[in-house]
């Protein structure tokens, strides 16, 4: 199993103006500890469910992920997740082609339907019923395989977008992993099946997760897709810097489940040293199976 770092806190010590600094640290932490994974959450107002309030720190998400591109060299970077509503697919899908080539093919798409209508309503931001979000979602997924498709520079008709060219040059250096987010039984893993190269779940439960991947895999046995092809990912419980060895334990059980990565999230205030004091689980994750 694998170890990512999700970073939802803003709120860095000294301000806003060690934000920048302590998120070089963070970039540097995390590749120094060997995980494989670093996010940031896409959305416009911070979250309650972080336990902060919506005015609290929040940076645009593709900003912060070109700036850590020029701070590493060797991790994933992605969104958890962004949302379908907040970007044209056409300039969404240009966007994460471009920290692809700046990052050296270490872009992730991570995506899905979106769900904050504080923020959509704060800036004005169109924030449709949650059906039509999944069927801008599909388009989504569809318009971005197409304009990774370097034979494949044409129309796209749909029916919420409609492309006159699909052109997207360059073309990423390495195809983006495609990273859908939540575990809706009916809509979301049904698209993880037929589009994502990832899922994620929360890993409320080894009991939850076990379901979840069990409802993905008739969906793959449907759409006569390969279940072992899609990497699993788990939002998990923080690991206390003190308490490795028993978050190890607590990981054992979704590693045989199959999930390769347990994505955990640093705190406010210092995030790169609580990252250096977690680093030592990597190892003993990598032994889980």
């Amino acid at each position: 199993m694998e170890l990512g770092f999700h970073v939802p806190n803003f709120e860095i010590d000294g301000g806003n103006t060690a934000i920048a600094g302590e998120l070089a640290r963070v970039g540097a932490a995390a590749e120094s500890s060997g995980a494989t994974w670093l996010s940031f959450m896409d959305h416009f107002f911070q979250i309650e469910p972080v336990g902060l309030p919506a005015e609290a720190h929040m940076l645009e998400g593709y900003t912060t992920l070109g700036f850590l591109a020029a701070h590493t060299s060797t991790i994933e970077l992605g969104l958890l997740v962004t949302g379908v509503t907040y970007r044209h697919p056409g300039l969404l899908a240009k966007i994460v082609t471009t920290l692809d080539v700046l990052s050296g093919g270490r872009a992730a798409l991570g995506i899905g339907a979106a769900w904050y209508e504080r923020e959509h309503q704060g800036l004005g931001v169109p924030f449709p019923p949650v059906a039509e979000r999944f069927e801008r979602l599909e388009e989504t997924l569809r318009i971005c395989g197409q304009m990774w498709d370097p034979e494949n520079n044409g129309p796209f008709e749909g029916q919420h977008y409609r492309l006159a060219e699909t052109l997207c040059s360059p073309q990423p250096v390495h195809r983006p992993r495609v990273l859908i987010g939540g575990g809706g039984e009916r809509k979301t893993l049904r698209l993880v099946a037929r589009y994502g190269d990832a899922c994620n779940l929360f890993g409320s439960s080894p009991e939850e997760v076990e379901h979840k991947l069990d409802v993905l895999r008739r969906h793959c046995d449907d759409v006569g897709r390969d279940y072992d092809e899609i990497r699993k990912t788990v939002l998990v419980h923080d690991p206390r810097p003190d308490e490795g060895d028993e978050f190890v334990r607590a990981m054992a059980p979704f590693a045989k489940l199959g999930v390769h990565t347990a994505i955990v999230m640093p705190p406010g205030g210092a995030p790169a040293a609580w990252i250096d004091r977690v680093a030592p689980v990597v190892p003993k994750l990598a032994e889980l199976s």
